[in-house]
């Protein structure tokens, strides 16, 4: 049977030919690290683990990534509420030092704001006013773009004991004193030789600081580790997939995987020579109540189980699967997998929601964990043993038709066997991804950003997955045509779209749902005044009636938000903030997405508080004049070959079919498109390689990359003849 299944994300997704269109670090880092540990100053962050412990009882506050440990993103605060909306304005805008995706979560402690933007970047901020007290930039190089799959964001920073944890870019855990921004102590926690990358945000607990990483994509092995947080030694780790040699590591995982894991996976496949995957790139939460910490593990790697693991048919523990280990030593405690043998990217790393829910005995309460991943189910999981309470589609899906009772998902033949096309709902980019969702105990419901983003799988007869920057040995031109039909562009559009649904986890059933034309909408943030607020990518705030979800209230932004607002009050004023800036995924790869490109803003910190009037900022105006650089190039089979080289590696930044959304450069209105020797300086030798366009001369050939100009050019002369774009004069495009 031929292994080479095709894919394609119906929308498209990052790098061109290597690169993720990064920027070099342009200023000089403002604290450098010492060599080792020292003192942090006192004052200015300062939680202790009691404060960490009970931070529900300090509303005022946000000192924790979800609010709380149990992360429900939920706050008591009242005095933004129906009857004081109309008096929400904007209190203060701050504007980041770069550009590109931002996605963080701010901390705020004592009226001090503490917040990771692109890059790695970390700004201390006054809550009140948004005045900068510090910014920190680790330096990270704009090649170190070209590791990450989903731009080169972060997603917020912890603070303990007057210290500052980020997690970098390039696979670096650091502390800064939370008073002066100087660094405390640095790990490097990754192998940086191998295309791990760190964006997620680290987890304090019980003095010590925890992390995982990304890259399965682009093939790696997945693990956390702990470090106490006083003087970053490392404490324990875990490993999410066994290593090729199934042997012990030295790791907390070694005896589990010896008793349980080991025997999922077998002797050969490119696992063991590209690391299996299981990422834990998101969520990691730390349940107080079992004194356990619960690891969200990503996709295998690659992605094609065909291909990682051809001479068994095991589930390849622990991808796709919820964990818990002991908070003191990393030991496993128990684990739940929500997609045996992950073969779609069907990441189990999306947020996780700590509750007591009254699902136990005669109606008792019972504490689980809720978690929607990628996959669409809706789970609830006992928090003490993992033992599965309910599992109920939350979203359309074609791949399962339910659960069984083993708690396995019951799987439609032809998504796995791809005998024939199978279009898959949700497509790999999930039901819901990262963007986190929020609970409100009084509602009883839970508030989810969700996604509808198709994909076609599909395994073309006799043909070879073609060179490709992502280790996912899928085809990622499955299905495309070499030009895109007049009609095509408004079907796929409506294809995709989003949804803020309030889900009864009770009930195990839907309250609620607005509709939204665009996924990857913000994450949620609930009040008990009875409100839950989001930011889409329509760019506004907007505020719905938690029971009903009506629309209560809007305010524009600048930029396309993706990350949750927090709320917090100083000096008895009560804030909502929320960051916006274009990038991530879906402001890089999903150019199709949009009717109009958008601008390469930088990130803001925009802050709301009653009685505000402040302004907004002008949005970017870029004036790219949209008109092919080159006159059509080749014939038919070297656009066709372009076509299969820029879907494996040049969409996941630049767009399917080369259309960009703007963050990045839209190559079919690039000068670089102009000549031969400027494609081939680019594209080839480098030129822009501290902006994080790399050189593929080492892995694709001369007739491979003139072929994606090829294809490139086409695409621009395509938009041409739909009245997309403008037809350059006579003498504008000269013969090369």
């Amino acid at each position: 049977m031929n292994n080479t299944l095709g894919w394609m994300l119906l929308l498209g997704l990052c790098a061109l030919v290597g690169g993720c269109g990064g920027e070099q670090a342009n200023t000089k880092p403002t604290a450098e690290s010492t060599g080792g540990p020292v003192e942090a100053s006192p004052g200015a962050g300062n939680i202790s683990r009691a404060r960490l412990e009970n931070a529900s009882r300090e509303p005022e506050q946000w000192l924790t990534y979800g609010g709380s440990y149990d992360e429900t993103r939920h706050s008591a605060l009242t005095k933004i509420n129906r009857d004081t909306l109309s008096d929400l304005g904007i209190g203060w805008v701050y504007e980041m030092k770069k550009p590109r995706g931002v996605e963080a979560t701010p901390i705020v402690v004592d009226g001090t704001m503490y917040v990771s933007g692109a890059w790695s970047v970390v700004y201390a901020l006054d809550a009140r006013s948004g005045e900068e007290l510090w910014v920190y930039d680790p330096g990270v190089s704009g090649e170190a773009a070209a590791k990450g799959c989903c731009d080169v964001v972060n997603r917020g920073v912890a603070v303990y004991d007057g210290k500052v944890y980020v997690g970098v870019f390039d696979g670096r855990l650091e502390a800064l004193d939370a008073s002066t921004g100087e660094v405390v102590w640095s790990q490097v926690t990754v192998d940086q030789s191998l295309p791990y990358t760190i964006t997620g945000a680290p987890r304090v607990f019980k003095d010590k600081v925890i992390i995982g990483n990304g890259g399965a994509e682009l093939g790696v092995r997945g693990y956390v580790t702990a470090y106490d947080a006083a003087t970053g030694e490392q404490a324990w780790r875990f490993y999410t997939v066994p290593n090729p040699n199934k042997e012990p590591d030295g790791a907390a995982s070694d005896a589990i995987f010896a008793q349980l894991a080991n025997e999922t996976w077998g002797d050969t496949g490119a696992w063991t020579t590209e690391g299996g995957g299981g990422t834990v790139w998101d969520t990691i939460v730390y349940d107080a109540a079992n004194d356990q910490v619960l690891l969200g593990v990503g996709n295998g790697s690659p992605w094609n189980a065909q291909i990682r693991d051809p001479d068994s048919n095991g589930d390849n523990l622990f991808l796709a699967s919820i964990v818990a280990v002991d908070a003191d030593t990393g030991a496993y405690r128990w684990h739940y997998q929500t997609t045996p043998r992950d073969t779609w990217d069907y990441t189990a790393t999306q947020p996780m929601v700590l509750a007591d829910l009254p699902l136990g005995p005669d109606g008792a309460d019972r504490r689980v964990v809720m978690q929607a991943p990628k996959n669409g189910f809706f789970y609830i999981l006992d928090a003490a043993d993992g033992e599965l309470i309910s599992a109920t589609p939350f979203a359309e899906m074609s791949w399962a038709t339910g659960i069984d009772e083993n708690g396995r998902p019951i799987e439609v033949p032809e998504a796995r066997s791809l005998e024939e096309d199978f279009v898959m709902l949700p497509g790999p980019t999930g039901a819901h991804n990262w963007h986190p969702m929020s609970y409100n105990p009084d509602t009883g419901l839970v508030y989810i950003p969700t996604n509808v983003l198709p994909g076609l799988f599909s395994r073309p007869d006799g043909e070879e997955a073609p060179e490709s920057n992502w280790n996912i040995n899928f085809r990622e031109d499955a299905g495309w045509p070499l030009a895109m039909p007049n009609e095509m562009l408004g079907e796929l559009r409506s294809s995709a779209g989003g949804a803020l649904l309030a889900w009864d986890p009770v009930k195990a059933e839907p309250r609620w749902a607005v509709p939204f034309p665009v996924p990857f909408n913000g994450g949620t943030l609930s009040l008990a005044s009875g409100l839950v607020f989001q930011a889409n990518k329509g760019g506004e705030l907007v505020a719905y009636d938690a029971e009903t979800g009506a629309r209560v209230w809007s305010h524009g932004l600048v930029g396309g938000p993706g990350a949750a607002p927090v709320t917090y009050e100083v000096d008895g004023e009560q804030y909502m903030a929320v960051l916006s800036g274009w990038g991530s995924t879906i402001a890089m790869g999903f150019g199709l997405l949009f009717e109009d490109a958008v601008t390469p803003e930088l990130g803001r910190v925009l802050a709301f508080k009653l009685g505000g009037t402040g302004t907004l900022p002008k949005p970017l105006d870029m004036g790219i004049a949209r008109t092919p650089k080159s006159p059509l190039l080749g014939d038919e089979a070297q656009q066709l070959h372009g076509l299969s080289m820029y879907a494996a590696n040049c969409q996941w930044c630049h767009g399917a079919f080369a259309i960009s959304s703007g963050v990045l450069p839209d190559l079919r209105w690039s000068a670089v498109t102009a000549t031969d020797t400027g494609w081939d300086a680019v594209v080839r030798d480098g030129a822009l390689s501290a902006q994080g366009m790399m050189g593929v001369a080492d892995r694709l050939s001369k007739e491979d990359t003139d072929a994606i100009r090829a294809y490139v050019v086409k695409q621009a002369w395509d938009a041409v003849a739909r009245g997309d774009a403008d037809a350059p004069g006579d003498d504008a495009v000269a013969a090369n």
